[in-house]
C-alpha cells in the first residue's frame, strides 16, 4: 500500500510556494515602509527646522521694500525730461491697497492660480510640471509660486540646479510663515522683472504707458502680466505685436479663473493701448549719456544708491542736431556735432547718423584731420605777435623746406590783408605765417587752446595734417568766444537720490587767459569775415556769426566751427574708412548743418554783436602815441649809430641836450654798436630809396623762409 503521508508534487514539476518565502519579502516590505517614513519624518524634522531658522534670519518687510537689485539711474536732460534709465528702475513703491485690481487679478491667474491656496510651494503645480515634462522630454512648464518667484528675485539667481530650487521652497515656505498673502503679493509686484530695466508695476506702467503704475487699467494689467514669462521677448517696445498677442492669452485666463466674464474679456480693446516708443532724439542722446556717464566714476566713486543724473543736455537742440547731421551728411558718409553754451555746457551731442546702426562717438573718440580750421592756431598765434586784421601780406607761390603750398584752384591774390587772407583760407598765407611765428608756437597754441592729440611740428601742419577731435576743436573755438578765456566742456550738471538729496553739484573750474582778449577780438574779427564773405558764407543765420571751414585733401573730411549768441557748435563729416567724399567741403554739407542747427538754438536767445574792437597793449601803439604817455625823462634814447643814450647824462650847464655828447661810460674811442650796412643786411631792409621797402608782411621767397619787412 501506498503511504498517504507523503506529499506530492504538484503537475508540472513544480513545488507551492513556501511560507518562509512570503513573509520574507512581507518583512522587506515593511522594512522599506518603515525607513521611509523614518526618512520622511526626518526629512519633515529638518524642512520643519530650515524654515524655522530661515524665517528668523530673514529681513524684515521694511528691509525687503528698500532692497533693490543693481544700481538704477535716472538721466535726465537740462529741463527736467527724462532721457534714458539705465540699470533697474524700481518706480515708486505702491502700497497693497493702492494697487489697481485689475493688475491682481491679471498676475495671479497668469502665475499662480492658487495663490491663496497654498503654503509657498503649490503640489499640483509641481505634479504638473513634472508630468509635462515626462510627455515633452524637456521643461516646458515651471510649477513655482508668486512666492517662490518672490524668493528667487530677491535672494537667489536663475540658475537651474535642484539645490537651488530646494533652497528657493524653503525660502518660499518661511516667506509665507512670515509674511501675509497681501504683503507678499505687495512685494511681488513691486519688485518683479518686466524687462527693459523696469522692475516693479510703476516702473513698468512709466516706461510702456508713460504714467504711474496706480492709473493701470485692465488692457495694460494684461500686458504688464504676460511680461513675467518672458520679458525681452513680450516687450512692448520691443515688439509691440507680440505683446498684444501674449496679453490676448492673458485675458483667456482670467476668465478661465473666473475673475472675467467672457463678456468683459472680449470688450477689452488692446490695440487701443498707447504704447511709449523711444524717439528719434532719445536715441541719438545715447551718444551724449555714452559720453557723460562714465564720468560718475569720478563724481561718486563709491555710491551704490540709485540716483538721478541732471545733464546739461537740451532736448530741443539735440532733436535739431540729430536731424541736421542726418539730413545733411552726404551719402555713405558720417557726421559728427557738439554744441556748447558759453560757460562749456554741453546742449546737444551727436556721434554718427544713427547710434542703433552705430554707436561709435565721432564727436569724442574720432580723430580726424581739421584741414583749413587748423587755421584759427596759425593766425591766433600770429595775432599775438602782433599782426592785426588790418596788416598786408602776400598771396603768392612759396616753398617753405622743400613743401610747396598751394591754394584752392591754384589762385593767387597778391598782396591782400590778413583779414581777407582768412576769409578765403589762402593756404599760402597761412604758411608764411607759421613759417613766420615759429611751427613750435603753433603747435604749443593748439596745445594751449586743448587739443589733446600728438602735433606735429612739419610745416604742412599750418594746413590740418595734425588729427583732432571734434570737442577738442569746438572747445578752442569756444575759448574765442570767451575772450580768450580757457573752456571746459561738461555735461552734468547735479546728481541727486531718487528722494532728491543732492550728491554732487558742478563746479565751474577756474578760467585761464589763454590769449589777451585784444588777440581774442581780432580773430573773432577774422572769424565773421569767412562767415559774411568768405568760405562760409553758407553758415549765415541772420545774425552774427564767426567760424572757419575745413577741408582736407580729396575731400575725406569736411568742417565748419563757428559761435553765434553764446553757443559754440562744430560738425564734422566724412566716412569712417576716411575715403574720399565727393563734394565733401566744410563750406558746404558741414555748413548748412550747422547753420539748420544754430537757427533753432539760438531761437530764443538775444541777437549779440561781437566785441572786434582792438584794445591794443601799450607796447603795440605807434611810437608818437607811445610818448605821449609819458615823462620824456623816464626814456633812454637812441642815437644815429643805435647807441642806448641817456638823457640825464646829456644835459649842458643849461638843462638843454647836448647831441654831441658821449653816452656816460663809454669811452669816445669805442666804436659804435652797429652802422647803417650792417642794419640793413641784418634786418633784410632794402635801400632806403626802394619804394618795396614799406611793402606788405611777410614777403617770402621760394626757396627758404620768408623775411620779414618793416
Amino acid at each position: 500500500m501506498a503511504r498517504r503521508d507523503i506529499p506530492r508534487r504538484p503537475e508540472g514539476g513544480r513545488s507551492e510556494p513556501q511560507p518562509k518565502s512570503r513573509s520574507m519579502l512581507g518583512r522587506w516590505v515593511r522594512r522599506l515602509l518603515a525607513w521611509g517614513a523614518g526618512f520622511a519624518l526626518l526629512g519633515t524634522i529638518g524642512l520643519v527646522v530650515a524654515v524655522a531658522v530661515t524665517v528668523r534670519s530673514l529681513p524684515g518687510y521694511g528691509e525687503l521694500k528698500s532692497s533693490q537689485t543693481g544700481q538704477m539711474i535716472v538721466v535726465r536732460a537740462a529741463d527736467g525730461s527724462e532721457i534714458v534709465t539705465l540699470g533697474p528702475s524700481y518706480g515708486k513703491w505702491i502700497p497693497y491697497e493702492r494697487i489697481p485690481q485689475d493688475m491682481k487679478d491679471a498676475m495671479i491667474s497668469v502665475e499662480d492660480r492658487r495663490y491663496r491656496s497654498h503654503w509657498g510651494v503649490d503640489p499640483i503645480g509641481i505634479v504638473r510640471s513634472l508630468m509635462v515634462r515626462v510627455e515633452s522630454g524637456t521643461w516646458k512648464q515651471g510649477g513655482s509660486t508668486i512666492t517662490q518667484q518672490l524668493a528667487r528675485n530677491i535672494f537667489l539667481n536663475n540658475t537651474k540646479t535642484f539645490g537651488r530650487k530646494a533652497r528657493e521652497w524653503v525660502l518660499a515656505l518661511a516667506l509665507e510663515q512670515k509674511f501675509s498673502k497681501d504683503q507678499i503679493l505687495e512685494l511681488y509686484l513691486n519688485k518683479v522683472y518686466f524687462g527693459g530695466g523696469a522692475y516693479g508695476i510703476d516702473s513698468a506702467a512709466r516706461k510702456f504707458f508713460g504714467h504711474s503704475g496706480e492709473e493701470i487699467t485692465l488692457p495694460e494689467a494684461a500686458i504688464i502680466a504676460g511680461l513675467v514669462k518672458a520679458p525681452s521677448r513680450y516687450s512692448p517696445t520691443a515688439d509691440a505685436e507680440a505683446a498684444v498677442g501674449r496679453a490676448g492669452v492673458v485675458l483667456q485666463t482670467m476668465q478661465s479663473a473666473g475673475v472675467l466674464t467672457a463678456q468683459e474679456a472680449q470688450s477689452v480693446d488692446l490695440k487701443a493701448v498707447k504704447m511709449v516708443s523711444d524717439s528719434a532724439g532719445q536715441n541719438s542722446a545715447r551718444y551724449f549719456t555714452d559720453w557723460a556717464l562714465p564720468q560718475l566714476d569720478l563724481i561718486l566713486p563709491e555710491n551704490d544708491k540709485p540716483i538721478e543724473v541732471w545733464t546739461t543736455l537740451d532736448p530741443i537742440a539735440q532733436k535739431a542736431a540729430t536731424s541736421a547731421v542726418a539730413g545733411f551728411a552726404p551719402k555713405g558718409a558720417q557726421g559728427a556735432l557738439v554744441s556748447l553754451d558759453r560757460d562749456g555746457a554741453v546742449l546737444a551731442m551727436v556721434g554718427g547718423t544713427d547710434y542703433v546702426t552705430s554707436n561709435y562717438n565721432r564727436a569724442v573718440n574720432a580723430v580726424r584731420q581739421p584741414g583749413s580750421a587748423w587755421k584759427l592756431f596759425v593766425y591766433l598765434s600770429a595775432l599775438e605777435a602782433g599782426y592785426t586784421p588790418d596788416d598786408r601780406v602776400v598771396d603768392e607761390p612759396v616753398t617753405i623746406d622743400g613743401w610747396t603750398p598751394r591754394n584752392d584752384g591754384n589762385r593767387y591774390a597778391g598782396e591782400i590783408d590778413l583779414r581777407t587772407a582768412f576769409a578765403y583760407s589762402k593756404n599760402t598765407v597761412a604758411a608764411q605765417l607759421g613759417n613766420e611765428v615759429g611751427f613750435g608756437t603753433v603747435a604749443n597754441m593748439a596745445r594751449r587752446f586743448g587739443i589733446t592729440t600728438p602735433i606735429n611740428t612739419l610745416p604742412s601742419m599750418v594746413l590740418g595734417s595734425s588729427e583732432a577731435r571734434v570737442i577738442d576743436m569746438v572747445r578752442a573755438f569756444a575759448s574765442v568766444q570767451a575772450k580768450g578765456m580757457s573752456i571746459t566742456p561738461y555735461g552734468i550738471r547735479k546728481v541727486t537720490t531718487t528722494d532728491g538729496e543732492v550728491l554732487y553739484t558742478h563746479r565751474t573750474e577756474t578760467a585761464q587767459q589763454l590769449v589777451p582778449p585784444y588777440v581774442a577780438a581780432a580773430m573773432t574779427d577774422l572769424m565773421q569775415t569767412a562767415v559774411n564773405i568768405g568760405t562760409g558764407r553758407a553758415a549765415q543765420i541772420g545774425r552774427p556769426v564767426a567760424g572757419k571751414t575745413g577741408t582736407t585733401s580729396s575731400n575725406k573730411d569736411g568742417w565748419f566751427l563757428g559761435f553765434s549768441s553764446g553757443i559754440t557748435t562744430g560738425v564734422w563729416m566724412g566716412r569712417d574708412d576716411a575715403k574720399a567724399v565727393p563734394g565733401l567741403q566744410g563750406g558746404a554739407a558741414p555748413a548748412r548743418a550747422f547753420a539748420a542747427y544754430m537757427k533753432v538754438a539760438t531761437r530764443k536767445r538775444p541777437v549779440e554783436q561781437f566785441d572786434t574792437e582792438l584794445k591794443l597793449p601799450e607796447w603795440q601803439l605807434e611810437p608818437d602815441d607811445e610818448a605821449m604817455q609819458g615823462n620824456p625823462d623816464d626814456y633812454f634814447y637812441v642815437d644815429e649809430q643805435g647807441n642806448l643814450v641817456d638823457p640825464s647824462r646829456r644835459r649842458g650847464d643849461d638843462g638843454a641836450i647836448d647831441p654831441n655828447a658821449p653816452p656816460e661810460g663809454i669811452p669816445p674811442e669805442v666804436p659804435q654798436a652797429a652802422n647803417d650796412d650792417f642794419l640793413n643786411r641784418a634786418t633784410g631792409r632794402r635801400d632806403g630809396n626802394d619804394p618795396a621797402a614799406a611793402g606788405a608782411r611777410p614777403r617770402p621767397t621760394n626757396t627758404s623762409r620768408p623775411v620779414p619787412q618793416p
